[in-house]
């Protein structure tokens, strides 16, 4: 390579009205490795990252590629791809359209577009990263986890690429898919590509990354090489205090009646599913994607329709199909796609909690904002909502103040039964234990609290009991506190029905 370091960041820092995002930050993405950045949410990796890729300028400090000033040569950020978190695609173009946009960057530039040849390359890329899908296949046919691959490889598939930036790259991911990303990210870096990998996943950290950069607070902590940390010091590096990896959060009180009973419940993706849950228990759902359980979940809600079986919530059937049924009822489901379905982004974190309020703050017809503004600030404190105001843009706080702000919007509801589908996803450690506690505060006040996650030591720390799906069939129950992770593994990739 024409330089030791392929980008680099000197002193970078970046200023918003009232707030320093970052301060005085520099890294280096060297060839051949896999550079992870790790920081808690607001450490300041976001800012980070656009800076590095050219969406916002820094307000001090040089950006270098390949050794060169960008600000000389802002054509350099071509050569640096991205992949971000949530699915940026264009739904109703096809694979090979997605896979190679921009046409330029991909070698397909010119007047007329090689629709043949475009269909022969998408294939090799298509061979390359294992996606289920055609050339021709419009994106939106596609599941999720293929999606998430063909972003990667569309990143990759610019002939200027020297480094690629992976934000969360595996949280729509099966095992065996994040085993294949891995695959791919080895085989960039042996071909001396620099990799930048962000994630809250303290175990992928460990099995993918070469150093680590730790910032907290929008500053830069320190360089750290992967060879020698440990969990324990990385979390303590990040939150500037010891984190507790080991703590459980189960309910201590015994669970109550049976206030949720699914009795062959068959749907979208699933079939003859049955189960119960009970007051002031947390009841875990594990499963690869694909394997049912967030099908099993909206159906229940009402979001998608049942084709046979039935539920019955307190002792009463619910009739399903409607969600304002079932929440009237007293049942709320929170979604996995925070952004998409559980936020309303652009207006302010006071309108997204006081809308579930509005029966409580009319009267006459006429909503009482000091009413609705106390009782919003009643929420925020509660679940310990970090926002600098109000008024503040809900997208513009951390994903673990959105997810606290909406599970207490969902309380406001006083639901009996809540269902948290990946409540965690991309929330940083230490957020993930706040979440994790109120989840265990919700059961000792007698809700009923399912926990659908991907993460199986989530579930091992906080469900009494964790049910297994395989393939849209309930493929095992177990006792969290007595089974191994490699039954709950196995029972996931079905191998087993029996049930512990």
């Amino acid at each position: 390579m024409a330089s030791e370091v392929l980008v680099e960041a000197h002193g970078v820092t970046r200023r918003y009205p009232g707030v320093v995002a970052l301060s005085d930050v520099s890294i280096a993405v060297r060839p051949g490795a896999v550079h992870v950045i790790a920081g808690e949410n607001g450490a300041g990796k976001s800012t980070l990252v656009k800076i590095l890729t050219g969406t916002v300028p820094p307000s001090d400090g040089e950006i270098r590629v390949l050794g060169r000033p960008v600000g000389d040569e802002p054509e350099l950020f071509k050569r640096i791809g991205y992949v971000p978190q949530e699915l940026n695609l264009f739904p109703h173009l096809t694979v090979a359209e997605n896979l190679f946009m921009p046409f330029e960057l991909s070698g397909f530039g010119g007047a007329v577009l090689d629709s043949r040849r475009l269909a022969e390359e998408a294939r090799k890329q298509l061979e390359r990263f294992r996606i289920h899908g055609r050339p021709e296949q419009q994106v939106r046919e596609l599941s999720v986890s293929d999606q998430q691959l063909l972003m990667i490889a569309r990143a990759c598939a610019h002939r200027s690429l020297d480094v690629l930036i992976l934000d969360e790259p595996t949280s729509s991911l099966t095992v065996n898919e994040i085993e294949r990303l891995f695959n791919i990210v080895r085989s960039l870096r042996a071909e001396g590509k620099g990799i930048v990998f962000i994630s809250h996943k303290s175990e992928e950290v460990f099995e993918i990354g070469d150093e680590i950069t730790v910032l907290r607070n929008g500053e830069l902590v320190g360089h750290y090489p992967v060879q020698g940390m440990d969990e324990g010091r990385l979390l303590a590096l990040m939150a500037g205090r010891e984190v507790k990896v080991d703590e459980n959060f189960y309910p201590s009180s015994p669970p109550g009646d049976i206030v949720l009973d699914v009795r062959g419940l068959s749907g979208v993706d699933f079939e003859d599913v049955s189960f119960n849950l009970r007051r002031g228990e947390i009841l875990g759902f594990a499963g690869l994607v694909g394997a049912g359980r967030s099908e099993v979940m909206q159906t229940i809600f009402g979001f998608l329709a049942a084709h046979g079986g039935e539920v019955t919530l307190a002792g009463e059937p619910l009739r399903l199909g409607a969600p304002s049924r079932s929440v009237k009822a007293g049942l709320v489901y929170l979604s996995e796609e925070r952004k998409q379905h559980g936020i309303f982004p652009m207006q302010s974190l006071m309108h997204n909690i006081g809308i579930t309020l509005f029966g409580a703050t009319v009267r006459h017809g006429l909503v009482s904002t000091n009413k609705e503004r106390k009782a919003v600030e009643e929420i925020v404190a509660r679940f310990d909502v970090k926002a600098p105001s109000l008024s503040q843009r809900i997208l513009n706080l951390s994903g673990g103040n959105q997810q606290k702000a909406i599970i207490g919007r969902a309380l406001a509801i006083h639901p009996k039964v809540l269902i948290l589908d990946e409540p965690t996803r991309g929330i940083d450690v230490r957020t993930k234990v706040e979440v994790y506690r109120i989840i265990g505060d919700l059961a000792e006040r007698g809700i009923g609290v399912i926990v659908v996650s991907s993460e199986m030591l989530e579930l091992r720390r906080c469900a009494t009991r964790i049910i297994c799906l395989h393939a849209g069939r309930v493929q095992g129950e177990f006792d969290s506190r007595a089974c191994s992770n490699e039954e709950l593994v196995t029972a996931i990739f079905g191998k087993t029905r029996e049930n512990s």
